[in-house]
């Protein structure tokens, strides 16, 4: 199974060599690496060139934003699997593309989602706290319940027939297309119970109050699209249902 990486940059010199370098460590060998760029004006470009030959393809042009240059990335995506790797993320080791290949074939699901840690942005090796993810249940969205967004690996062939993601959900576009794949339209799913992805803290959905509050709206409109019971209630609860997250143990 070939499995297709999308890495979204904009200005991302700072940390985009580490994130490309953790593809590259991977052990699995079938894997499609593409970078969608937003007309970059810093050291960007220079970095993808220098890795051009571990990469499939890179475009750099103007986007509509994160989500839509993830659209673009799926539209040139030929792998039977895709996931999205932020520019400041990394993978957590090496085996980690092998471990999500191998959940797909075992468990015969469109999707597999897993455990995420958020580290410090200068030391990566500082866990601030961490995502653990939770055996799938659909009954899990009532209560506002998502997988880890950066864990996120799903059937090519369901993209296609589902689409992509929303641009105008904006900071919650990621949440309004897992519970459209999970919740509307019930895709199979499961749980593999290892870390993915170490991402940098500093998500601009969570920067203030005035954020969260903006985000929480999207949240209910992303609900309400895809027919939650009681989505202003649940878009409540959802925030709740992140507390475990704060710990710093893995």
């Amino acid at each position: 199974m070939k499995v297709t990486i999308i890495t979204v940059t904009q200005n991302s010199e700072k940390y985009l060599q580490t994130c490309i370098s953790s593809v590259q460590r991977q052990k699995y060998d079938n894997i499609e690496h593409i970078i969608i760029d937003g007309n970059s004006s810093d050291n960007t470009l220079a970095i993808i060139k220098r890795n051009e030959e571990s990469l499939s393809a890179w475009i750099s042009e103007d986007d509509r934003g994160m989500y839509d240059a993830i659209n673009k990335g799926m539209k040139l995506a030929t792998g039977d699997i895709i996931g999205v790797l932020n520019s400041d993320d990394m993978l957590e080791n090496s085996m980690v593309i092998s471990d999500i290949v191998e959940a797909f074939i075992e468990n015969e699901v469109s999707v597999v989602y897993g455990n995420l840690k958020y580290v410090s942005q200068n030391d990566t090796r500082k866990i601030l706290r961490v995502w653990k993810g939770k055996t799938y249940n659909r009954n899990r969205f009532f209560s506002g319940w998502m997988p880890a967004h950066p864990t996120f690996y799903v059937k090519r062939n369901l993209v296609e027939e589902f689409g992509g993601y929303e641009n105008h959900f904006n900071s919650a576009a990621d949440y309004e297309f897992m519970t459209r794949y999970l919740f509307h339209h019930q895709a199979s799913a499961f749980y593999l119970n290892k870390f993915f992805v170490r991402m940098r803290t500093g998500g601009q959905s969570n920067a203030t109050i005035w954020h969260r509050l903006r985000a929480n709206r999207r949240d209910y409109l992303a609900m309400k699209k895809n027919k939650i019971p009681f989505p202003l209630l649940v878009s409540f609860l959802k925030p709740l249902s992140k507390v475990h997250q704060f710990y710093a143990r893995a």
